[in-house]
């Protein structure tokens, strides 16, 4: 890994001193370093795209060029904002673009990453944007960084640097652990695993989630044929979940959602105002940190999900869950409102059931040590496609 301290100083040496993303475990020892050293030069964003909006209202007040981080698989959330904000047609702004290379070509990978890695350089000359791939090598870095700065100053133009593995990050992420809260995330998910139907189906977010369910079937030795892994799409299982809900209405359907993938696509959760779905219900188990990338936190434990997800037409208990106790409460309440089959579709008998929201407090840090997943996505896929046929 590129000494931290000569990166930002050479950034610095540069006129680049502010920093705004999402954080990303290729990218984990830059971000720590932000985070450690530049806590208010650097904003952890809500999503990619969000972070270049950032970045644009950076240069457009102060003239700085800003830097970006992001993992390549949330590129897809700066294309908008790159090419009809910063794009030299439009407003001509600046910035390095820093994207870890998760999928790169020859290096092995999960399947959610081999695409994005494929076309990550590809993408980025659809969008004429100029990158350097970095190197394990301090002069090379300097010599990127000098390139990248004339680019942007010059033509008034995004650059990227793309950061394979090993590049801006530590070999180990460290295990964060707090008391803030009692329930640890696994065992959040056994207490609903315990208080659902056994027909219920997960849609279970990216990251620690998705691993927490699928060895706790193992070890309680339950079918996972209820459940769908969201292991890529981070922001998008709560969406899957309500597509499932609304096509099985006689089926409850639960969300195992994390605080930053629910923060990353807000928006989602507006959707209950829309269409009835009082079959679904949707849990955050909400640690306030991005853990599977290293920790760094998030806006979780400062927002009033509960407030935002009542007002978005859930129903609630009016407050977080924060104890075991409170979980099984709040679950055992809200199931009490479920409606299933036609009354699911109507919306319920009054027509006013709503789909149930939990914000589940849990405290950062991980309960035991897991093996990545490796299982046939298709045969898994194709499993939960006959169980719900």
């Amino acid at each position: 890994m590129l000494n931290q301290e000569t990166v930002f100083r050479v950034l610095e040496e540069h006129g680049v001193t502010f920093y705004t993303g999402v954080p990303d475990s290729h990218l984990n020892g830059f971000c720590n370093y932000a985070l450690a050293h530049y806590p208010e030069r650097n904003v952890i964003a809500a999503n990619e795209g969000n972070a270049v909006g950032i970045a644009a209202g950076h240069y457009i007040a102060g003239g700085g060029i800003p830097l970006v981080y992001m993992q390549n698989s949330g590129m897809g959330n700066t294309v908008n904002p790159l090419v009809s904000l910063a794009d030299e047609a439009v407003y001509a702004i600046p910035m390095i673009l820093l994207i870890g290379w998760r999928g790169e070509p020859g290096t092995g990978d999960h399947p959610q990453h081999i695409r994005q890695g494929e076309i990550t350089p590809g993408l980025l000359e659809v969008m004429d944007i100029s990158y350097t791939i970095l190197r394990d090598d301090e002069e090379h870095f300097a010599k990127a960084v000098d390139e990248a700065v004339s680019c942007c100053r010059d033509l008034r133009r995004p650059y990227a640097f793309i950061a394979p593995k090993g590049v801006m990050a530590a070999a180990d992420k460290p295990n964060n652990m707090d008391d803030t809260y009692p329930m640890s995330r696994e065992q959040a998910i056994e207490v609903i695993l315990d208080h659902m139907p056994a027909d219920t189906v997960y849609s279970a977010t990216t990251g620690r989630a998705t691993r927490e369910l699928f060895f706790l079937r193992e070890r309680r030795g339950e079918t996972k044929a209820h459940d769908f892994l969201n292991v890529g799409s981070m922001g998008h299982a709560s969406s899957v979940a309500l597509g499932i809900a609304l096509e099985k209405p006689e089926r409850p359907v639960v969300v195992l959602d994390g605080d930053c993938a629910a923060i990353m696509h807000l928006g989602a959760l507006t959707m209950p105002s829309v269409v009835p779905a009082p079959n679904l219900l949707h849990v955050v188990l909400n640690n306030g940190a991005h853990e599977s990338v290293g920790g760094q936190p998030s806006a979780g434990h400062r927002v009033d999900f509960t407030s935002v997800a009542g007002a978005c037409g859930y129903e609630t208990c009016g407050k977080a869950a924060e104890t075991e106790e409170e979980l099984i409460e709040q679950i055992e309440t809200l199931t009490k409102r479920m409606r299933f089959g036609a009354e699911a579709q109507a919306g319920g008998a009054d027509g006013q059931a709503r789909p149930g929201f939990i914000d589940c407090r849990v405290h950062k840090g991980l309960s035991r040590k897991l093996p990545p997943i490796v299982f046939d996505h298709r045969e898994a896929i194709d499993k939960l496609i006959e169980d719900l046929s």
